[in-house]
């Protein structure tokens, strides 16, 4: 996964390029001609994304929370790169009729990513019934929902694409002190991916798990840039066009299916 195209002079494209051209030239057609909705699409790593799918030449639905002014952002983004594009604003309040009206808005989607879902903080002994109910609906139950209702076209088409976001650090099974609730959550995604790509995979369907580490993005405040710039000393930690790409890219590779993967530096929290 590259953080970047590498440059060379004109008329001697070196080795890295060249197979950089091949791969877009691979993904462009791949895309071209493909729906895409992409849930939380309008600003940061899910903006990233949805611009990405417009290169990569597939028709981009962008769904934002509540933000006109970046839903257009993006969308201007996309248009100016020779994309396709439309969006809707539409704030989700519960996980069934959020889906459905997701679905209905941009009904059999080929491509679908979700790229949203709310964090909370706080220790386990600390976190009530709210929070739990809260934090599954929609890191959990939201996408197990989206994935469920848009796997039977998938197959019946035998092609489609689903990726969706887990948390930070969690690939696996593991404890947390701050972030119990919405990580566990994020680390059932896995079970889900896993099994929608047992079931979709003999017909060209693929689902896989991203896992960002801190990312900066225009939602961070400038506690959360610096806690980020604290865990990654000296490197930069992942920006959203990084992760967009590897988003891309892993959608592109037809033999990765049922993949939780980090990218995330070997970040250790």
């Amino acid at each position: 996964m590259k953080g970047g195209k590498n440059q060379a002079a004109p008329g001697a494209p070196g080795v890295h390029g060249a197979a950089d051209a091949v791969s877009d030239a691979h993904t462009a057609r791949l895309f071209s001609g493909k729906k895409a909705l992409v849930v939380g699409g309008s600003g940061g790593i899910g903006g990233a994304l949805s611009r990405e799918l417009g290169r990569a030449g597939a028709e981009v639905w962008v769904h934002g929370a509540s933000s006109q002014e970046r839903l257009e952002k993006t969308l201007r983004a996309i248009r100016g790169e020779g994309g396709k594009a439309e969006g809707f604003l539409y704030a989700i309040h519960d996980p069934e009729t959020g889906a459905r009206a997701l679905l209905e808005r941009v009904p059999d989607p080929d491509i679908l990513v979700i790229a949203w879902g709310p964090f909370r903080q706080g220790p386990l002994e600390r976190m009530n019934a709210g929070d739990w109910i809260f934090l599954t609906n929609f890191n959990i139950i939201l996408p197990g929902i989206l994935i469920s209702s848009v796997l039977c076209g998938m197959i019946e088409k035998r092609w489609g694409r689903i990726l969706v976001f887990g948390g930070t650090d969690t690939a696996a099974v593991r404890g947390f002190t701050t972030t119990p609730v919405y990580s566990a959550a994020k680390t059932a995604l896995g079970v889900v991916a896993r099994s929608a790509a047992r079931r979709g995979g003999p017909f060209g369907v693929s689902c896989n798990v991203l896992c960002p580490g801190l990312t900066d993005t225009e939602y961070s405040g400038e506690e959360a840039k610096a806690y980020n710039r604290a865990h990654y000393p000296g490197v930069p930690g992942p920006s959203p066009g990084e992760i967009a790409r590897a988003g891309v890219d892993l959608m592109a590779h037809p033999g990765l299916n049922g993949a939780v993967i980090p990218i995330d530096g070997g970040l250790i929290l």
